[in-house]
Order: C-alpha cells, then structure tokens, then sequence
C-alpha cells in the first residue's frame, strides 16, 4: 500500500482551493479592475487623490481596515494575466473595522492580490501590514473567511491614520441619500444675449446615468464678473452656485465633463451665440479645473 504524506496532500488542496478562487474572482473582474496592490515605501495611499478615491469607494461594496496574517505564493502558471515583475498573493487576513458596506464580513477574510517583485525577485512580506481594502464579496471559504474580491488597481491600500481620515468623508458622502447622480456628458447648451450689452446667459444641460436633471448655468452681468452654478433638480436656480473644489458635486462634473463643448450639443443658430456658449462652457471647465488621478483609472 502507497504510503501518502499528508503535507503533500493538504498543499494540493490548498492549491487547488486557490485555483478555484482566483477562477471566480478573474471571472468576476472587468479588464479595467486588475488586482494589483503594490505597498512600497512610497506607498500609492500617499499619492491616492480625492477623485482616485471617489473612484474606488464608488465601485466597492465593501471598504474595511484589515490585518495580514499570511500570505501565499500562487505559481505563476495558476495566475493567469499576472504581469512581468509581479506576484500574485493569497492573503489571509482579520477583519479589523468595516468602514463602508452592508455585508457581514466576519472576524476572518480572503483575497487575491498582485504586488511587485523587490529587487531579488521577491515578493514583499505583508505579514502583520495593516490594509485598507476596497472590494466586492465574492462568497465563504471552506473554513468560513470571507472571500473578498478587490475592485482596482491598487484597491489595497497601506492603512494609517492620516489616509483614513481623508478616506471617511467620501465614505460619508457616498452613504448620503442626496448622492448626486453620475454625469455621463452634455445634452445641450444654449446661450440667450440679453438687452444690455454684456449681458447673457446661458444654459448647459447634462446628460446622467439615471435620467436625474442637472444643469448648469453661467450669467455675465455688466461691469461684473461672469458667475455659474449647478441646479440638481428640475428647477433652475439662478442663484445656484458652484460646487466646492474637492466635494463629490465637484468630482460628478470635474471627472466627467468633456474638455470643451460639444459642436452638436450647442442648440443656438447665431454665430455669436455659439462662440458665447463654447466660451462660457470653457469658463466652467477651467473654474471647474482637472480631475487629477495617480493611482486609477477613469471608470467606464
């Protein structure tokens, strides 16, 4: 009778656990949502800006603070799309605070997760690294741990009491009943002279993922300097004014709003009011200013 060293055994189940997984969570992923977690010393929360946040937190079920406890090495062959210069980890790790979502997580977790090679060819050791993890439930484990599925790039995250900080009032923004709808682009835009010479205003209306209107609106006065605001409703406001620099108001338009005017969205006929409605529409995207990202890429 064939003697079998139960190591051996359990290191193949082990693996072929991991190969099931890494399945489920590859199948689940969007090409744009690797799973790359790199945590140099110039870690990517140090870079992380508001809008790179936004954009995780947005796509994430679940955001928590966790503890590694062990890691494990999948062999390249079982971790297919890995990059050059990369390792893919299995990560056990405990659940320390649930900063965002509605799931029961539990004391215990799982995940996958790509990290760079140091300059011998090795991965970095995390044991003991607290995280903060951006990602979706993906099912249990065998023995209970919730398999985690990570929803971006750099979707692990170095904790530290300075990066949390910054993290929980987009947390605490996107959990607002009010969250303002996703801007998809412009509709149209209109600019109407008035009777006065520099006097004018125009109308910009924006296209939203869920059909919500908004719209945007720029008045010149004259001897005064042009001012603009955004209405989130149905009523107009001419008193409405522009969103606070850094605020999810700000990020739906800054990260979405296209660099000019559309030729097609501009409904006037007049040379003149065209050229004013382009031009107004420039003065919204340069106060507006750019959606500045480090660590991820635009969704969609």
């Amino acid at each position: 009778m064939a003697i079998i060293n139960k190591k051996f055994t359990n290191k193949i189940r082990v693996m072929s656990g991991l190969a099931a997984f890494g399945a489920a969570c590859l199948a689940m992923s969007s090409p744009a949502a690797s799973q790359n977690g790199n945590l140099p010393a110039n870690d990517a929360s140090q870079r992380a800006t508001y809008a790179d946040l936004v954009s995780l937190a947005e796509r994430s079920s679940v955001v928590l603070r966790a503890k590694i406890r062990r890691q494990k090495r999948v062999p390249a062959e079982r971790a297919p799309g890995l990059e050059a210069g990369f390792a893919r980890l299995y990560i056990e790790a405990e659940t320390l605070a649930l900063l965002s979502g509605r799931s029961a997580i539990g004391e215990s977790l799982v995940y996958l997760v790509d990290v760079p090679l140091n300059s011998k060819g090795k991965p970095p050791k995390l044991k003991k690294t607290e995280v903060l993890l951006f990602a979706n439930q993906a099912g249990r484990s065998a023995k209970g741990a919730a398999q985690l599925q990570l929803t971006g790039k750099h979707a692990q995250l170095r904790y530290s009491p300075a990066f949390e900080a910054r993290l929980r009032p987009v947390l605490a923004d996107l959990a607002q009943a009010d969250v303002p709808p996703v801007v998809e682009g412009i509709r149209d835009a209109l600019a109407v002279q008035g009777t006065l010479t520099g006097e004018s205003e125009t109308q910009i209306f924006l296209r939203t993922a869920d059909g919500s209107p908004v719209s945007v609106t720029v008045l010149r006065r004259p001897r005064q300097p042009a001012v603009w605001g955004v209405s989130w409703g149905e009523i107009i406001d001419s008193a409405a004014r522009a969103p606070e620099p850094q605020s999810l108001r700000w990020y739906r338009l800054a990260c979405s709003l296209p660099e000019q005017l559309p030729s097609s969205a501009n409904l006037a006929r007049d040379p003149v009011a065209r050229r004013l409605a382009a031009s107004d529409y420039s003065f919204v995207r340069q106060s507006l200013g750019p959606c500045t990202r480090e660590i991820t890429l635009p969704v969609g």
